[in-house]
């Protein structure tokens, strides 16, 4: 066939910052490369056109999502092409480097890039011998490559070795042929900010910094220290991966709970409705999580995924979306939700967090919760920096009467939450970031540690 732009649609989740690619490859047949367990844009489109799913295919075992690979060929008959060193234990089509899948016109070829993970591999495809694009994982991104301390910060830099090899021999593909990366912009698996998603070997050649390091060395420390925190759940996906998520049944939904039925049940309370509502009033003990595109991170990084959610919502939020949301990073058991008008009008007890403006912070001290990048790069003078993701264990060192930090306050809400289930008193949410602090004093920011 001849392959046209718009033979390739990518399906990007801006939430994990990761794209997956519908491929059509004619007939009324498509391949899915890295599809997540929420398929619903990818059958969306995929039913526009009139396509039928054959092949799912899968780059590495991914730690910050669920393969949508399984569901694909249950339900639809898909055939799954994945690396056979990632000895996965279910029906799929173990590749090693150099093999072709003939796609029926195209053809998809493996090439082993290790970095990411120990098995990794980029497909590389074909029309005929002309080599159309690469769906390079999380070998070659733009601008970076992803991280190589997923299995272990005693392997990272083994990992980032084999990286740079990787993305040698992916830099020797012709400058015209397309680079499909699945991580991008917002993904904690390491991609630098930017709005572009995709690009070209030749592109590459020329503007990443890690392809312009002069040595394997050089790369090895470039890559090490741009690497962050990531999410607590990281360390569990890949062995779910690799052992193949539940298949699910009929769309999910979210069964309406009375309060009584709420008391009653041993389960963790994440409220996802907005930071003035849940400062205004909410559940003891609830965890504050709004309910938006980086729903899934947080709810990940901090909450346990072996106890029942309970979501505590407002009237007209997206129930799908939330239980997509924490089904695509293998939170499966979702007790239900309540509205936290029923939970009132039931007389239940309330707690509430103060919501201050950035005028009105005073000499109150300030905990930055941000990323430690976030808070070097500029905080409010004084403030104490502990990662949203490590308060938990850190409860301790917040200070009393904390004003509690983040960008826009969604974060820092979830940290006050945390610390007030926590026991902490008297605590309160900077309305906004240290951008509107600087602004509404007129006093700078402080860089550094």
């Amino acid at each position: 066939m001849g392959f046209a732009d718009d033979h390739l649609i990518p399906l990007v989740d801006t939430g994990l910052g990761n794209s997956a690619y519908l491929v059509d490859l004619g007939e009324g047949r498509a391949l899915a490369v890295d599809a997540s367990r929420d398929l619903r844009a990818l059958r969306a489109v995929a039913g526009q056109r009139g396509l039928t799913l054959a092949f799912a295919a899968d780059t590495h075992l991914h730690a910050d999502f669920l393969s949508g690979a399984v569901q694909l060929a249950h339900d639809d008959g898909a055939a799954v092409l994945a690396s056979a060193a990632g000895h996965r234990a279910f029906a799929h089509h173990g590749l090693e480097d150099g093999d072709e899948v003939d796609l029926g016109g195209l053809a998809l070829r493996a090439l082993a890039t290790p970095g990411h993970t120990d098995e990794h591999l980029s497909f590389l495809l074909l029309d005929g011998t002309r080599e159309l694009g690469v769906f390079t994982g999380g070998s070659l991104i733009v601008g970076s490559a992803a991280r190589t301390d997923l299995l272990g910060a005693e392997r990272a830099e083994e990992l980032a070795r084999a990286q740079y090899r990787s993305l040698r021999r992916l830099a020797e593909l012709p400058d015209q042929v397309a680079v499909w990366p699945t991580h991008g912009a917002g993904s904690f698996c390491s991609a630098p900010p930017g709005a572009e998603r995709t690009t070209t070997i030749g592109a590459q050649r020329q503007t990443n910094p890690l392809l312009a390091a002069p040595d394997e060395s050089t790369f090895v420390r470039q890559l090490l220290d741009s690497l962050g925190t990531y999410p607590a759940y990281f360390e569990r996906l890949g062995e779910i991966n690799r052992r193949g998520p539940a298949v699910l049944g009929a769309a999910p939904g979210l069964a309406p709970l009375t309060p009584a039925q709420v008391r009653r049940l041993d389960a963790q309370l994440v409220d996802v409705r907005p930071i003035a509502e849940f400062a205004a009033g909410h559940i003891p003990g609830a965890v504050s999580i709004p309910l938006r595109d980086q729903f899934a991170t947080w709810l990940g990084w901090l909450l346990p995924d072996d106890a029942p959610l309970v979501f505590v919502t407002a009237p007209g939020q997206d129930l799908a979306e939330l239980s997509w949301q924490a089904l695509k990073i293998g939170y499966d058991r979702l007790a239900g939700q309540v509205e936290m008008a029923s939970w009132t009008a039931d007389g239940g007890e309330q707690q509430a967090i103060e919501l201050l403006s950035a005028g009105h912070i005073a000499d109150r001290p300030v905990l930055d919760i941000r990323q430690h990048s976030e808070h070097t790069a500029g905080h409010i003078p004084g403030a104490v920096g502990i990662e949203l993701g490590e308060l938990t264990a850190r409860a301790d060192e917040a200070p009393s009467r904390a004003v509690v930090a983040c960008g826009h306050g969604e974060r820092a809400m979830t940290a006050a939450s945390l610390l007030q289930r926590a026991g902490h008193q008297d605590l309160a949410v900077l309305d906004g970031g240290p951008a509107d602090w600087a602004k509404a004093t007129g006093h700078p920011l402080e860089a550094g540690a």
